[in-house]
């Protein structure tokens, strides 16, 4: 990277739901969280609680057009965690899979985790323990 060259941070994420009460309901659960269906120009989305005084990249469910279709392939999301166990066993349950168990990376790095959502999409867990 050159000195005059800025560094880019991941500023928003979006996963494509094909059904928004579903997302929501299984999001909810797997994250002890409250999320809520909003119209915003026209799509559904619903907003993972952020504050731009905490790390990580802000985020929401979306349904729209079919430039937005779940999907397996493509780019990852992680989503931190004190242990990624603590979610992952909630999945089954809320309606996703799991894909791959927690598994540790590396000492320095921690342990990681890969899940299905109800909707069908790749997601990933992080945590450090």
């Amino acid at each position: 990277m050159s000195q005059n060259s800025k560094s880019v941070t991941v500023g928003w994420f979006e996963i494509p739901v094909s059904d928004m009460d579903r997302a929501i309901q299984f999001y909810n659960e797997v994250f002890d969280m409250k999320i809520s269906k909003q119209d915003f120009a026209g799509a559904e989305m619903a907003f993972f609680p952020w504050s731009e005084n905490d790390k990580g990249a802000g985020g929401s469910l979306i349904h729209a057009d079919e430039h937005y279709t779940p999907n397996h392939q493509g780019t990852l999301v992680y989503f931190s965690s004190t242990d990624v166990n603590t979610e992952l066993k909630k999945v089954p349950g809320a309606g996703g899979k799991i894909i791959q168990k927690k598994t540790e990376i590396s000492p320095d790095i921690g342990y990681m985790a890969l899940f299905e959502d109800s909707e069908g999409n790749r997601l990933a867990l992080h945590s450090r323990s």
